[in-house]
């Protein structure tokens, strides 16, 4: 189980630096609707992508705080929690306002600078599991 929590920590974290550091910021490169037609079609496919390896790391923390118990498998699982509620209660929102006709630039940029810290807590999930 160690191995297969590290690869899913690995696997978010190197996506999570490409959404950061190309995808996001390609966004801001796109106007009207061809912005808004990509857009819908990167989040439903990222979504295929990204949504499945969340849940199994979630799984993966959860098991080790129950097998283990640790200070460090509880903070991994606190950051792990905190990455999700960034995504739901931030990222999300944002993605749907882009969705529904609201691709502003504010936005966009809005969505780089606030997907920073799941950017960073993520790549210290990887830092503190592996």
């Amino acid at each position: 189980m160690s191995e297969l929590h590290t690869l899913l920590d690995f696997g978010i974290c190197v996506i999570l630096w490409l959404v950061q550091c190309i995808i996001y910021p390609s966004f801001l490169h796109m106007e009207g609707a061809s912005m808004i037609d990509w857009h819908k079609t990167y989040v439903f496919r990222f979504t295929w992508i990204i949504a499945p390896l969340m849940i199994l790391q979630l799984i993966c923390a959860a098991w080790a705080v129950w097998a283990f118990g640790t200070v460090l498998s509880w903070l991994v699982l606190m950051l792990v929690m905190t990455c999700w509620g960034l995504s739901f209660f931030v990222s999300v929102p944002l993605h749907r306002q882009i969705d529904q006709g609201d691709p502003t630039q504010i936005k966009r940029r809005r969505l780089i600078w606030t997907n920073w810290p799941r950017t960073l807590l993520w790549t210290a999930v990887f830092i503190l599991g592996w």
